[in-house]
Formats: C-alpha cells, structure tokens, sequence
C-alpha cells in the first residue's frame, strides 16, 4: 500500500510522514521529490517544478511499484501534488500495477500556512519565498482535493497526533 500525503507546502506531510512510519510495522518513507531532482540533472527543468516534466509522474510509479515490491509493507510519500491530471496519472499508475493508495490531505489554513513557511528558519529566503508562491495554487487545488482525498487538519496539532489520525483510516 502507498499511502500519499499531499497538502500544501508547510502543511506537515514530511514530519508526518516520518511520524507515521513509526507506527506502522514495514513502513518506510518514499519520497517523489528525490525523482524530481534525479530529473533536475538530466533534463532542463521547465518553469515553476519539476513535475511539469513529463517523465516525472511515470517514473514515480514505477520507481515506488518496485520499491514496494522489493520491500513490502507500506510507503509513505509526502509529496504535494496540485494539478489534479498529474495526481490522476501518478495514481492510475499504481492501479494498473494493483497497489493500493490512501490520498489523505494534511491541512492548514492559509494564515497557519503562512505562519510557518516565514517562521521555517532552516530554509534559505528562496524556498521560503518558492514556498509562499504556492498558497495560492493550493487555494485553488483545494475543492478537488477535498473531494478525492481524506483530509485531516494539521492546525494546532502535533504531528504524531496528526500520524494517529491518518493510521486510524488505514485498512487493517
């Protein structure tokens, strides 16, 4: 099973992620980024991200069919995903290959948001500047999100609570 974490940027999907392998035996963090910066040095990256690039979502799908099949259990993939024809591809890949997918959507609202992308002083001015471009796209993604995904609220919450609350809508 794969168990995909979107949201926007800022939302928790990393810290969740790793919260949530801890509790759920043969659960291992894949994370779809790393294909896109695989991508970032073998082919000129179009404007805004890497998942414009038209490789990008196959070789997700298949990069993480094989992962799952080598390793079992289940893969956590925080990735945020707003334009609803790449996530629809990305996951009719995992349905033709008979893997299982939970879409759950980690929430904040936008001033939360806001709040902690400007407060994320690991990140360089750049990513914190990338990262604020990209509430609006959320904004916008966010009615057929709503519709396709479970959606937990990450406001206020600690992450390994939010973690418990994905786990519980698991299948056994």
């Amino acid at each position: 099973m794969i168990v995909w974490l979107n949201g926007a940027f800022g939302a928790g999907k990393t810290t969740t992620a790793h919260a949530l392998t801890r509790l759920l035996p043969r659960a291992r963090v894949f994370d779809p980024e790393q294909v896109g910066f695989l991508l970032r040095h073998v082919l000129p990256e179009p404007p805004g991200d890497f998942q414009h690039l038209p490789p990008w979502r196959p070789l997700v799908t298949e990069t993480a069919v094989r992962v799952l099949a080598e390793v079992g259990g289940v893969l956590v993939a925080p990735q945020t995903v707003l334009v609803r024809e790449y996530l629809r591809e990305i996951f009719d890949g995992f349905a033709a290959a008979r893997v299982p997918v939970r879409h759950v959507l980690l929430h904040a609202d936008e001033p939360e948001l806001r709040r902690r992308i400007d407060g994320d002083v690991a990140e360089s001015a750049r990513a914190r500047a990338w990262r604020l471009e990209h509430v609006a796209a959320y904004r916008e993604a966010l009615p057929w999100l709503r519709t396709s995904a479970d959606v937990v609220d990450t406001v206020g919450r600690a992450p390994d609570r939010v973690a418990a609350e994905v786990a519980r809508t698991l299948p056994r």
